[in-house]
């Protein structure tokens, strides 16, 4: 009966003006997800308790500052004070494996468990009218796209928050006192894997997509339908636009088995000539024959090839996200003019395939970010001859394919990271005449020198040296961010030697 009664007022929380005080939280971890969730619900006047490993950090003190209480929890541990609290809700931070046994003890006491999105979503009326949420996942270039589409909206008008997994929490924009017209949301497979489809938290979006799937994530998620099926979740209850990927019939799939409301459309991109109610390019031009009247018989120029090119956003995979970006925000009214405007000023982000440094006709670029087979896949191909960097955390994911794709453009290879044997045995199998070199090191600060040092000894002319790792880096680096840092550091410092 007491569940029952918890979960009635659990589904009349649905607005900041809901009766939130003395609901009884337990909220997991104590990152900048956790930090806000338990910063929201305090606000409320919620009974907030704060479950994290590591509670020695400047946010475990300020936790009383902001009226919740903090308890540390090893992972195998079910805190006393989490039992005596006896929460009517638990709030997971996106990082948390669901068989974490914080988690399984939720299940096994009957404690809903919602993600930070769920939350941000039951709140989203805090300043006035609520926003409009515009929803971005896949595999590689959310971040990208979530930055383009909010340039773009910016470009027409519209007060816009990039937030989500791209690094501010979606609970931090909607408590921003000036309040948006939209929120373009970035959602990592974690986050959509505590997402609902129905009832009171779900989510309904103006626009959706699901820019590529390929295997990642798979250690988290169990397997590759379970990680498909979490991204598949981001066209739930889509009111306008379900955009998907043409060269990746997944998406599709998944935009035709979701449920979505009444007159949301399918609208394609992909870098071929665009059918009706798609985005496509013709002749080096992008156009739109999705948002017009005339679409069966023409096309709106968003841009072309050349333009993006003077800017350096021409490899194919920032094509596809530019494509992917402007049908958003076309779904949104942005017209082509204030996509033009957009585009000429943006720039990608550090670790994005940025050039570090051209010397004797040898291209040094950083891609630290591709931090998956399919990211790394995307980055070499948009070179001719390379000298590649590569390894790391492999998260589970097979590399052969990756590696037998792209023989044929390699120069030699240089394998940083634990996970080398995976690569070792594919570099053998699929291209034994290729120089590899293992950088067999636990010195930290060695990696980036010593894998620079032998990528210079193979490069020639004409070729690029380019760290596209296909795995993450937390085996030997704090972040990509880090690992990308320490290589270009590595690059300057390898130039100066040879110059001197």
């Amino acid at each position: 009966m007491a569940v029952a009664h918890t979960m009635n007022r659990l589904d009349t929380l649905t607005s900041w003006h809901s009766d939130w005080t003395g609901l009884k939280v337990a909220v997991l971890g104590l990152g900048v997800t956790g930090f806000a969730a338990a910063d929201t619900l305090a606000e409320l006047g919620a009974d907030v308790l704060v479950v994290a490993a590591d509670t020695n950090t400047e946010r475990a003190q300020l936790i009383p500052v902001i009226g919740a209480r903090l308890v540390q929890a090893d992972a195998d541990e079910i805190p006393t004070e989490l039992i005596d609290l006896r929460p009517d809700v638990m709030v997971v931070s996106p990082g948390y494996h669901p068989d974490h046994t914080l988690l399984e003890w939720a299940m096994a006491n009957d404690v809903p468990v919602w993600g930070d999105i769920e939350l941000a979503w039951r709140l989203r009326d805090k300043v006035g009218a609520p926003a409009a949420w515009i929803l971005v996942t896949g595999t590689n270039g959310k971040t990208t796209t979530v930055q383009m589409t909010a340039s773009i909206l910016a470009a027409a008008g519209h007060r816009v928050a990039p937030c989500g997994n791209i690094g501010i929490p979606v609970l931090d924009a909607i408590r921003d006192p000036q309040g948006w017209d939209v929120l373009v949301v970035e959602l990592s497979s974690y986050q959509l894997h505590y997402l609902p489809t129905s009832g009171p938290g779900a989510l309904v979006p103006w626009a959706s997509v699901c820019l590529n799937i390929a295997d990642d994530h798979i250690d988290w998620h169990g397997s590759a339908e379970a990680y498909r099926a979490a991204k598949a979740t981001v066209y739930a209850n889509t009111i306008t636009a379900c955009v998907y990927n043409k060269a990746d019939n997944a998406t599709r799939e998944m935009v035709e088995e979701a449920d979505v409301q009444d007159g949301a459309r399918a609208i394609g991109f992909g870098l071929g000539v665009p059918g009706p109610s798609d985005f496509g390019i013709v002749d080096g031009i992008l156009v739109d024959r999705a948002f017009l009247p005339e679409r069966f018989n023409e096309a709106l120029e968003l841009t072309t090839l050349d333009d993006l090119a003077a800017a350096g956003l021409s490899a194919a995979h920032i094509v596809s996200n530019i494509l992917a970006a402007s049908a958003l925000a076309r779904s949104f009214g942005a017209t082509p003019a204030q996509i033009r405007l957009a585009l000429d000023t943006f720039r990608l982000d550090a670790h994005r395939i940025e050039v570090v440094s051209v010397v004797r006709d040898i291209r040094w670029i950083d891609d630290s970010k591709a931090t998956n087979p399919h990211a790394a896949d995307a980055s070499l191909r948009a070179f001719d001859s390379v000298v590649w960097l590569v390894g790391g955390l492999l998260k589970g994911v097979d590399i052969d394919d990756l590696v037998a794709s792209h023989v044929s453009r390699l120069r030699a290879a240089v394998i940083i990271g634990v996970d080398r044997v995976a690569l070792r045995e594919a570099f053998a199998r699929h291209a034994p005449e290729l120089p590899v070199i293992e950088i067999d090191t636990d010195v930290f600060d060695n990696v980036m020198p010593a894998a620079v040092d032998a990528a210079g000894s193979f490069a020639r002319a004409g070729d690029v040296v380019l760290l596209a790792p296909a795995a993450a880096s937390m085996d030997q680096f704090a972040s990509y961010g880090e690992r990308g840092t320490r290589f270009a550091q590595a690059v300057h410092e390898y130039l100066a030697r040879c110059d001197g």
